[in-house]
């Protein structure tokens, strides 16, 4: 049974449900402190809105409060590439997620595929930033996703059920507090986008392996090489929820004409 019948079945009384579509743009380590602070005064600029869009940027720590603050009032949030799980403390070189939630940020990547293979965070790091996240009140974007070798080896749907189980058993969270980009690794960064419709096969599989451990509704989007020629191949499916932008989204014209393609 595919997530459609699925949702047939168990999710037509949930009234409440809105299906929002989302466009995220991790900023990464690509610009400096003017080059931020330049791009989201030019976002501004841009006017781009649509009340059944959400538009978020994941800018450095050195430049979050500023560019929180110049897109206060928009349609734009911001949100934490990373942080830190505890919330205090003698902790040198951490950012908590009580801090970003402190000056304005509304969302926090958790096990971004750069911090699980260069920094070597493991399933159990990432469950105590989730946890962390939503303890300050933060909506938090859980990052998973198969290796080149999980792909070869017929292992992608195990890697994925695993980082699943570890990352919703037993979490109480509120609907709306939690979204999943599923993010395969041989596609971050490479220019190999996931053809469409392999991505909806993972996320079809996402999606039923997350309501084993919560009936609230999680949003899952799809981030891997998204360009602004290939993201309305993504949005054409109901089931992927939106895009998580890399290198794209830290370049102002990339990054409108990807917003424009959607809202258009």
């Amino acid at each position: 049974m595919g997530y459609a019948s699925f949702l047939k079945i168990n999710f037509l009384v949930n009234l409440n449900f809105e299906h929002m579509k989302y466009i995220f743009g991790n900023w990464k380590m690509y610009l400096d402190y003017k080059q931020s602070v330049d791009l989201a005064n030019s976002l501004v600029k841009e006017n781009l809105k649509n009340e059944n869009v959400e538009i978020a940027v994941f800018p450095t720590a050195l430049t979050m409060k500023d560019v929180t603050d110049i897109l206060q009032n928009t349609n734009f949030k911001t949100g934490a590439q990373d942080a830190g799980h505890p919330s205090h403390g003698a902790y040198t070189g951490m950012i908590s997620a009580e801090m970003y939630k402190n000056i304005g940020c509304t969302y926090a990547l958790a096990g971004h595929s750069e911090r699980r293979h260069i920094f070597g965070e493991t399933n159990k790091d990432v469950r105590a930033k989730i946890e962390s996240y939503l303890d300050a009140g933060l909506k938090t974007v859980v990052c998973i996703g198969e290796t080149e070798q999980d792909r070869n080896n017929d292992k992608a749907r195990y890697r994925l059920a695993k980082q699943i189980l570890r990352a919703f058993e037993g979490l109480n969270f509120a609907q709306g507090q939690i979204l999943v980009a599923y993010e395969p690794v041989w596609a971050i960064g490479t220019g190999n986008a996931c053809l469409p419709a392999d991505a909806i096969d993972r996320i079809d599989f996402i999606k039923l392996e997350i309501a084993k451990y919560s009936q609230n509704m999680v949003p899952v989007l799809y981030g891997g090489s998204v360009d602004e020629n290939n993201v309305l191949s993504y949005f054409s499916e109901d089931i992927i929820d939106g895009v998580l932008v890399g290198g794209a989204s830290a370049k102002l014209d990339n990054f409108t004409d990807i917003i424009k393609n959607v809202l258009k």
